[in-house]
């Protein structure tokens, strides 16, 4: 088959995947490519399944929060999966007055994009929730946050995207970038060479040696997140929560099981082919912490844990869009752990950058060029 499309797309997770199927709806051919011979096995596999606006960086608030109002409602229907999206709120939660301040400052800058949070005391606080432990005495509250399943929305993504006529190429590891006249034109890797008008790099902690590859430095930095799964336990409550000090997060899913994600600041290790593996520390780590809030958890049982890396950007928010300096480059890259529910406006928005060069939701404080030294 012939190696060359309109947008070659490295990196086959839900933000590559969603990229894919919305281009794929404009008519635009697509060839994908995954140094994985799995779909979604990186942060996409991996993460808490936050489909959250509070506690983000006003600089992302507006793309998110386009995402939860016009794409994740129906994302199930289009996409012909059960994303199990539930739009039940998020409580971030404190128990002293320092958590407290954080979480006000996090209100007050959302609140000034426009998004409908606020923060409420401990007593409404379990109104809301009435499994949390008399330690909570105060969250932030966004009602029309929530959650969804990481691993059926991102094969959603790519199923769909292959319907509408997206190659999708595995075990396919991108070497390098190569221009061509001055503007970015080649995918090298092991084995092929492949030819686009357009590259979308989305591989992850990946891009940032790839990105080198043509003369720029994305600043990420990885850094491992663990996270473990319940049995199912009856049902106790819908909302996704997280913490001040984000030191656990997580909800419980359709089935019944939670799914919590954390740190013990302890670092994980990789096996010699890559593959994270979890410190035997931290799931005890993050148990403690939840038992805090959740008392009536004590005695759940844990299934399994995992491991993942977060491509940790150094301002905190993802690189987004065009750069100057390679004509032909789109980024996609840098989520710090809570892409996934930003993924489909991202999809749609980069979509459509390629496309009609310009987005709905302004992108500009997220692209490359923000990191141009100041003259």
């Amino acid at each position: 088959m012939e190696n060359k499309a309109d947008v070659i797309i490295i990196g086959a997770g839900i933000i590559g995947s969603s990229i894919a199927y919305y281009l794929s709806k404009r008519g635009k051919s697509v060839i994908v490519l995954e140094a994985s011979d799995h779909i979604g096995n990186g942060g996409s596999s991996r993460n808490g399944g936050g489909v959250r606006q509070s506690g983000r960086d006003p600089r992302e608030l507006p793309l998110v929060m386009f995402g939860i109002k016009h794409l994740w409602p129906h994302l199930s229907e289009e996409l012909e999966v059960d994303c199990e999206y539930h739009q039940d709120g998020n409580l971030r939660l404190g128990k002293t007055p320092k958590h407290l301040e954080i979480l006000q400052g996090l209100t007050d800058r959302a609140v000034a994009v426009g998004l409908d949070v606020r923060m409420i005391d401990g007593d409404e606080v379990r109104k809301i929730n009435p499994y949390l432990s008399d330690e909570v005495i105060g969250a932030s509250w966004c009602p029309t946050d929530g959650h969804a399943n990481p691993l059926t929305t991102t094969l959603g993504f790519y199923k769909t995207a292959r319907k509408l006529g997206t190659r999708f190429i595995t075990g396919e590891k991108v070497v390098e970038l190569r221009k061509v006249r001055g503007r970015l034109a080649q995918v090298i890797t092991e084995n092929n060479v492949y030819t686009g008008d357009t590259v979308v790099l989305a591989a992850g902690l990946g891009s940032r040696k790839l990105a080198a590859s043509v003369g720029i430095d994305v600043p990420m930095q990885p850094i491992m997140l663990e996270a473990l799964v319940t049995e199912a336990e009856p049902p106790m409550f819908d909302q996704m929560l997280g913490t001040a000090e984000a030191d656990f997060y997580g909800h419980q899913t359709k089935h019944g099981s939670f799914v919590f994600g954390g740190s013990s600041g302890l670092e994980g290790f990789t096996k010699d082919n890559g593959m994270q593996m979890c410190n035997s520390l931290t799931a005890s780590c993050i148990c403690r912490g939840i038992m805090k809030y959740f008392p009536d958890l004590a005695d759940a049982k844990i299934v399994r844990t995992w491991a993942g890396w977060m491509d940790h950007m150094v301002d905190g928010v993802p690189v987004l869009g065009k750069v100057d300096e390679v004509p032909g480059l789109i980024m996609a890259c840098g989520l710090n752990g809570h892409g996934f529910g930003i993924a489909p406006a991202i999809g749609h928005q980069l979509a459509q950058l390629i496309d009609e060069d310009r987005t709905e939701i302004d992108i500009s404080a997220l692209r490359y060029d923000r990191f141009k030294a100041k003259i």
